[in-house]
């Protein structure tokens, strides 16, 4: 599903160029479960926004179901990922004007879903994370914790064929947490690719594989022993 080769990130500082991503190369199959773990600064999130497309300004190569990202126009970047990812973000990035069931609606309307079909999906998103009396409410309205998990909704509600997602229960209480890492285990078992960013160990215990990154590079990428 992803390729990397000789992939980096790098930012003006000054006059000089400050590497945030060095020489990745990795390659995710479809059906995987990745954790990327590593200390503040170690660039995570840059490979995380890079891999959903959000952030094009890179170096190397990125193939993604056999698309080569690097040399897609911005406008056809956006569109495969649009059709094929759905984003956990730490910082929630819900529409602050739209209501939690019109925030829900969003990735369906990117897909082209019919209106019928998504007031269904919608509704069953809803009840599934146990939040239908908060459809009508908008984001300013919620606390942090709801709105990660209408983050989360958001997120799965299209059945995308890969997740993104960057400390996806940083802001859920214990049971809440455990009960999403429980749905992308499932989800993964019916195909669901998974890449998320954490410092739980709890949390990438769930997953098959866990990315070391130091300083941007590639620490260590290994097999997890035993999943949750």
């Amino acid at each position: 599903m992803i390729k990397l080769r000789n992939l980096a990130r790098r930012f003006e500082s000054g006059r000089a160029f400050t590497y945030v991503l060095r020489d990745i190369n990795i390659d995710v199959p479809e059906g995987e479960f990745v954790t990327i773990m590593g200390p503040s600064g170690a660039g995570k999130t840059t490979l995380l926004n890079i891999l959903g497309m959000l952030d094009g300004a890179f170096e190397g190569e990125y193939h993604f179901l056999g698309t080569a990202v690097h040399e897609l126009p911005l406008k056809d970047r956006a569109k495969l990922s649009r059709a094929n990812v759905g984003f956990v973000f730490q910082q929630y990035h819900l529409l602050d004007d739209l209501t939690v069931y019109e925030n829900l609606a969003v990735p369906l309307s990117y897909r082209n879903v019919k209106p019928s079909e998504q007031a269904a999906l919608v509704a069953d998103t809803l009840d599934r994370f146990q939040i239908v009396g908060k459809k009508n409410l908008f984001p300013r309205q919620l606390s942090g914790g709801q709105q990660q998990l209408v983050g989360v909704a958001r997120a799965v509600i299209a059945s995308p064929k890969l997740i993104l997602a960057d400390e996806p229960t940083g802001n859920l209480h214990s049971r809440q947490g455990r009960e999403v890492m429980e749905l992308f285990k499932q989800l993964n078992a019916e195909g669901t690719t998974i890449i998320q960013v954490t410092h739980s160990e709890e949390n990438a215990r769930y997953s098959r594989r866990i990315v070391q990154l130091r300083d941007g590079w590639i620490e260590g990428d290994n097999a997890v022993p035993s999943a949750a």
